[in-house]
C-alpha cells in the first residue's frame, strides 16, 4: 500500500473530534475539567510566548538542536507533547492512544487518502494469556518474516492501534524490499495501574512462545523482536530472563529470535543517566513515577526489570543476528542507551547502534507522523527495514 501522507491540521481537528467524547467517557467529567483548567494558561500564554522567544528571538546557536531543525508545526506539536507528558496524568494521556480514539483516526487517515479499508489487513488475536493484532498482506499464508512488536507509553499509555499506521508502513517497506508476506504481531499488554510487573512480561513471553510455535517453517528464526521505549524494555526483559525462551541460561539454538530492532529503549527505569533535555518531550520525574508504578523498588535494582543494569548476560541473551538500536542523540534516554550498548559489546554480543543527530525519543515513529517529505517520514522505517534485509532474514530470490 502507498505510504499515507503527513498529518495535517485537518487531521488534528478530526483527532480532537474523536478524542473529546472519549475523554469524558473514559476519564470522567471532573478529571477532564481539572486538566482543561490547568492546560488553558499553557496554551494561551506559555506556549506562544516561549515559542516566539526560543524560535525567533534567540540566536540559532542558543536554540535546542531539535528547534533548529524542526518546522513550526513540528515544534508546536512537540512542545505540547512535552507539557502533556510532564503535567497531565497518565489516566488522561492513555485516552489519547486508546483504541476508541486511535482506530477511528486511522480509518479517517485511510479515507482521506482514498482507501475504504486498509490494503494490509489486520485482525485481533485474543487468548487467555495475551492479546494483540495480527497484521499481514496475506494473513492466511505463511509469512517469510515476522515482527513481534511491543509498543511504548511508559507502561501506562499506548495501544497497538495507535501504532497501526507505523507498523503497516514498516510492512509496506519490507514488501517493497522483496519480502512476499511480511507480517507483524503487535502485543496489547495490560497497562499500569490495571496490572503491574510481572504481568506485562508474562504476556510478552506468552505471545513470543505462541508465535515461534505457530508456523511450519523457521519458527523463532523468522522472528524479529522489536519495540519502542517501554515496549523495547519488555523485549530486553524477555531476552535477558533465564528460561523465558527455552534454556535456563540464555537460548537454546532453535529458540532464539533472528534479530532485535529496538527504538529508544528505556534501559534504566530509574537512574541519574536519564536527564531532561531542551529538545526531548520526555520528562524524568514522570518517567520515575511510571517506573515505580510498574515495578516498585525492583525498577531501581533488578537487571531484568531494568535491563540496563544487567551485566555479563548479553551474549547469551542475544538473538542470532544480534541487536540493532536506534535512538535520538537529544533524548532523555541517550546516556543510558549508550552505556547499555557498551555492556552488550563487552559481554560479546553483536550490536549496531544509530544515534540520530538532533533526534528525539522514538524519532522513527514521530517522523512518520510529523515529517514533511516522504524521505524524512520514512528515514527511520527504512533504516529498520535495512537492518532486517541485511540479516539472515534477507528476502529470498524466487
Amino acid at each position: 500500500m502507498p505510504i499515507l501522507g503527513p498529518v495535517s491540521l485537518v487531521d488534528c481537528a478530526v483527532f480532537v473530534v474523536f478524542l473529546l467524547p472519549q475523554l469524558f467517557t473514559q476519564a470522567g467529567t471532573y478529571a477532564v475539567l481539572v486538566v482543561v483548567v490547568k492546560v488553558l494558561p499553557f496554551l494561551l500564554f506559555q506556549l506562544p510566548s516561549k515559542l516566539i522567544y526560543e524560535r525567533y528571538r534567540l540566536p540559532e546557536t542558543e536554540q535546542s538542536p531539535f528547534c533548529q531543525n524542526a518546522t513550526l508545526f513540528q515544534d508546536i506539536v512537540i512542545r505540547c507533547v512535552r507539557y502533556a507528558f510532564a503535567f497531565i496524568p497518565a489516566s488522561i494521556g492513555r485516552v489519547f492512544f486508546s483504541k476508541r480514539v486511535a482506530l477511528p483516526f486511522f480509518r479517517w487517515r485511510l479515507l482521506r487518502h482514498g482507501y475504504l479499508s486498509s490494503p494490509i489487513r489486520y485482525s485481533e488475536v485474543k487468548r487467555y494469556d495475551f492479546t494483540g493484532l495480527w497484521i499481514a498482506p496475506e494473513p492466511e499464508k505463511e509469512p517469510d518474516v515476522i515482527i513481534f512488536y511491543c509498543h511504548g507509553g511508559g507502561f501506562s499509555m499506548g495501544s497497538t492501534y495507535f501504532y497501526l499506521e507505523f507498523l503497516i508502513a514498516w510492512l509496506t517497506c519490507l514488501k517493497d524490499r522483496g519480502y512476499k508476506n511480511p507480517a507483524c504481531f503487535a502485543l496489547e499488554y495490560t497497562l499500569v495501574p490495571d496490572a503491574t510487573w510481572p504481568t506485562q512480561f508474562e504476556q510478552t513471553r506468552a505471545a513470543f512462545n505462541f508465535l515461534r510455535n505457530s508456523f511450519k517453517e523457521g519458527g523463532a528464526k523468522k522472528i524479529v523482536v522489536s519495540g519502542d521505549s517501554a515496549g523495547a524494555t519488555l523485549v530486553l526483559s524477555l531476552l535477558l530472563q533465564p528460561g523465558a525462551i527455552g534454556a535456563q541460561s540464555g537460548f537454546e539454538k532453535d529458540d532464539s529470535p533472528a534479530l532485535a530492532v529496538l527504538l529508544s529503549p528505556w534501559t534504566h527505569l530509574v537512574s541519574e543517566l536519564n536527564q531532561n533535555t531542551p529538545s526531548d518531550y520526555l520528562n524524568k520525574d514522570s518517567l520515575e513515577l511510571y517506573a515505580s508504578q510498574y515495578a516498585g523498588k525492583l525498577c531501581r535494582t533488578d537487571g531484568i526489570v531494568s535491563p540496563g543494569r544487567s551485566l555479563g548476560r548479553w551474549k547469551n541473551a542475544s538473538p542470532t543476528d544480534g541487536f540493532r538500536v536506534i535512538y535520538g542523540a537529544e533524548e532523555v534516554f541517550a546516556p543510558g542507551i549508550t552505556e547499555t550498548v557498551k555492556h552488550m559489546e563487552r559481554d560479546g554480543a553483536f550490536v549496531t547502534k544509530h544515534a540520530e543527530p538532533a533526534g528525539i525519543h522514538a524519532w522513527p515513529v514521530v517522523n512518520l507522523f510529523l515529517g514533511e517529505s516522504r524521505e524524512e517520514r520514512l528515514k527511520g522505517v527504512q533504516r529498520m527495514t535495512d537492518y532486517i534485509a541485511k540479516s539472515s532474514l534477507k528476502p529470498r530470490k524466487n
